[in-house]
């Protein structure tokens, strides 16, 4: 990671100035205008005091950048608002088929309608919280690009869970957490999950077992989302909130993502059953998804 001061130098370029005559107009230490240099960050108070004496914020003035060409496409992209992009067409497919696969009504088309417009088409009535759901899913792969750096946390985690299920009606429910784990057992394709009782020591164990594996590969992010899944720590939105994960830490760490396709549900939910037995069905069904993503890769000519 590293800061970028592009907005500075065009600020200078209008002004006719250098960064050395800004450096005595300002008392700025030579010390400070290296490290900006070197691509450092400065102190937040002399960033203030450049932007006030250009008028500006100081986000005009720097930006974090990544040595992440994937990552710092879909922030570029998302930053910029850029239309038909990457970033567009992560927003869409992910929400989509990840949403799909939970039970949502809306067709593809409808769910790029509204990441585009904002608005919808339907005939024949659709769910308010399959609406309410799309929305927060785009905000969550938001938060996704925007923490992708940071280690994976309980935090993360519950605000993932917080992100997708705020404004549904689950929420209003006086027994569902809304971002935070589960208050009543529950079991998924009638299998036990974790009791609530459990769940804060299992997520524990399983992040730190997690973090300290020294290299992470694919299959070390796959075999998480088994792990997540099987304790199930939250009411509803596990699975998207699983896929979620899964998407951060394969930006985190350079990996192509994978995106798991409605059309093999089932290929994915026989994975994450027979897990235990043979480890290919889901590992399969995640390259499988990992190849989709690299189709979109090369839609943008875009190599990572």
């Amino acid at each position: 990671m590293y800061y970028s001061y592009d907005g500075l130098e065009r600020f200078l370029s209008v002004k006719g100035m250098t960064k050395t005559s800004l450096a005595t107009e300002l008392g700025i230490s030579s010390k400070t205008m290296a490290k900006m240099s070197r691509g450092e960050k400065i102190a937040d108070h002399v960033l203030k005091r450049i932007a006030d004496y250009f008028s500006c914020s100081v986000s005009e003035l720097c930006a974090e950048k990544t040595n992440n060409l994937l990552l710092q496409t879909l922030r570029d992209e998302k930053d910029a608002k850029i239309s038909g992009g990457l970033y567009h067409e992560l927003q869409v497919r992910m929400t989509y088929n990840s949403n799909h696969i939970e039970g949502s009504k809306l067709s593809e088309d409808q769910t790029r309608l509204i990441f585009e417009t904002r608005t919808i088409n339907a005939t024949g009535g659709v769910p308010v919280d399959d609406i309410i759901e799309t929305v927060n899913h785009f905000r969550a792969i938001d938060y996704v690009i925007d923490v992708a750096e940071d280690e994976l946390t309980e935090e993360i985690i519950k605000e993932l869970h917080r992100i997708l299920k705020q404004g549904t009606a689950d929420a209003s429910l006086s027994w569902f957490a809304v971002g935070d784990y589960k208050k009543r057992a529950n079991v998924v394709g009638g299998r036990e999950t974790a009791k609530p009782k459990d769940v804060p020591a299992r997520m524990k164990a399983l992040l730190s077992s997690y973090s300290a594996v020294d290299v992470i590969t694919v299959d070390d992010i796959i075999a998480f989302h088994h792990d997540f899944e099987s304790i199930h720590p939250f009411q509803d939105g596990n699975g998207r909130v699983g896929r979620l994960i899964a998407l951060k830490e394969c930006l985190h760490y350079g990996i192509v993502p994978f995106i798991i396709e409605d059309a093999k549900k089932a290929f994915y939910y026989r994975g994450l059953a027979e897990w235990e037995n043979e480890k290919g069905y889901l590992i399969d069904t995640c390259l499988d998804g990992q190849d989709t993503f690299k189709r979109l890769l090369a839609m943008f000519d875009i190599d990572v």
